[in-house]
C-alpha cells in the first residue's frame, strides 16, 4: 500500500507539473512535453495496476488454500474489488491522458494560431504590386525620365512618334520609342553616349529583372492566399476541438479576451460528466473529444507543408535575386528598394526556418499521441 500511495501522489505532481507550467510558444516542445507527460502517466499507472496485480495474485493464492466457505467467499469478495479497483485504474489512465492530450493540443493550437497570424503581418508587410512596378519599370527612375526629355527636346519632330498615355507606361514600348527617337535626334554621339551612360544600369537592371520581379510579386501573393486557407482552417479546427466541451466563442475571440482558463474549465468539466458515465455514453464522450485532437494532427502536417513550401519559395527568390549579373558593376545605382527586398527575403528565410519551423515529431512520438498507445499495457 506504500508503494500504491507513492504513486499516487507521483502522478498527482507530474499532473499537476503537466498543467501549471507556464505555456511555450514553439509548438514542437509543446508535442514533446504531451509525448512526455503521456508517457509519464502510462508509467504512473502502471505502477498502480503492477500493485493491483501483486495483490490480487495473493488473494488468488490465499483463496485456493482457503479451508471454509466464510473465507472463500470474502476472499472472492476481495478479488471482485480489486479487479474493479484495476479497471477503474484503466478508466483513470484513459481519462488523465485524454486531458493531456487535449490540454496541451490546446496550447499547440494557441502557438500556432501565433505562428500563422506572424506570418498574416508578413505577407502584408511584403513588397506591393506597384512597390514591385515602381523597381522594375525604367519610367519610374528619375534619371530615365531626363532622358526622354533630353531626346523629347531634340527629337525629329517629322519622324518621331508620340506614344499615348497608356502605352507610355509601356516598359518596352517606351524604350523602343526613347531609342528610336534618339537615333534620329539631333544629339551629337557624345552626347547620346553620355546620356546612356547615365541610365545604362537602370535600364540593364529593369530588362533582366521585371520578370523575375513580378514573379517574386506573384508567388509571394499565392503563399499569401494559401495562408489566409491556414487561417480559416486553424480557426475551423479550434470551432470543432472545442465544440464537444461547451466553449463557443471563436479562436479569435478566445485569443483577444485571452480566455484560455475558460476553456481548461470547461474541459476539466466535460471530464468529470464523462468519468459519471458509463458503457456507450462515456465511449461515445470520449470520441468527441479525441476525434478533434486527430484532426489537430492533421493540421500540424497541413502547417508544416506550407512552411516547408514557403521556405523553398523564399530559398528560390534569394536566388532569383542574386543572379542580377551586373550587380556589382551597378550597385551604386541599383534602386533601394531592390536592396530592401533582398534584405527582407533573407529575412524571412531565417523566420521559415526558425520563428515559423515546423513541428517536428518522430513516428514513435507520433503514435502514442495520436493512438494514446500505452507501451506498458
Amino acid at each position: 500500500m506504500k508503494t500504491q500511495r507513492y504513486w499516487v501522489v507521483l502522478l498527482l505532481l507530474q499532473v499537476h507539473l503537466s498543467f501549471s507550467r507556464p505555456n511555450t510558444s514553439d509548438p514542437g516542445q509543446i508535442m514533446r512535453e504531451m509525448h512526455q507527460a503521456i508517457h509519464s502517466t502510462n508509467w504512473n499507472y502502471a505502477a498502480l495496476r503492477f500493485d493491483k496485480q501483486i495483490e490480487l495474485k495473493q488473494v488468488c493464492g490465499r483463496l485456493y488454500f482457503a479451508q471454509t466457505t466464510e473465507a472463500k467467499v470474502e476472499l472472492l469478495a476481495h478479488r471482485l474489488k480489486i479487479m474493479d479497483e484495476m479497471t477503474a485504474l484503466a478508466d483513470e489512465n484513459t481519462n488523465e491522458v485524454c486531458k493531456i492530450r487535449y490540454l496541451k493540443g490546446l496550447q499547440v493550437i494557441k502557438s500556432l494560431y501565433e505562428k500563422v497570424l506572424g506570418l498574416d503581418h508578413h505577407f502584408a508587410s511584403v513588397r506591393t504590386l506597384s512597390e514591385i512596378n515602381r523597381i522594375s519599370n525604367p519610367n519610374q527612375y528619375p534619371e530615365y525620365t531626363k532622358l526622354k526629355e533630353v531626346v523629347a527636346a531634340k527629337k525629329d519632330k517629322k519622324f518621331a512618334v508620340d506614344l499615348t498615355g497608356v502605352l507610355g507606361t509601356n516598359t518596352i514600348v517606351s524604350l523602343v520609342q526613347t531609342f528610336t527617337n534618339m537615333i534620329g535626334s539631333a544629339l551629337t554621339k557624345e552626347e547620346k553616349e553620355k546620356e546612356l551612360a547615365r541610365v545604362e544600369c537602370i535600364l540593364d537592371f529593369t530588362l533582366r529583372m521585371q520578370g523575375d520581379l513580378n514573379t517574386i510579386y506573384f508567388e509571394t501573393a499565392f503563399l499569401q492566399t494559401s495562408n489566409n486557407k491556414v487561417k480559416e482552417d486553424i480557426e475551423t479546427l479550434f470551432r470543432d476541438y472545442t465544440k464537444p466541451i461547451g466553449y463557443m466563442p471563436s479562436l479569435e475571440e478566445c485569443r483577444k479576451n485571452d480566455d484560455w482558463e475558460t476553456v481548461t474549465q470547461k474541459m476539466n468539466e466535460y471530464l468529470s460528466r464523462m468519468k459519471n458515465e458509463s458503457g456507450s455514453a462515456q465511449y461515445r464522450m470520449q470520441v468527441n473529444v479525441e476525434f478533434p485532437i486527430d484532426r489537430l494532427l492533421q493540421f500540424i502536417n497541413q502547417y508544416n507543408s506550407f512552411i516547408d513550401q514557403g521556405a523553398k519559395f523564399y530559398e528560390k527568390f534569394k536566388i532569383i535575386l542574386d543572379s542580377y549579373e551586373n550587380q556589382k558593376q551597378c550597385e551604386s545605382q541599383l534602386p533601394h528598394e531592390y536592396k530592401k527586398l533582398r534584405s527582407d527575403i533573407e529575412l524571412a528565410i531565417q523566420k521559415f526556418n526558425t520563428a515559423y519551423k515546423p513541428v517536428e515529431i518522430n513516428g514513435t512520438k507520433m503514435k502514442e499521441i495520436l493512438y494514446g498507445l500505452n507501451e506498458f499495457e
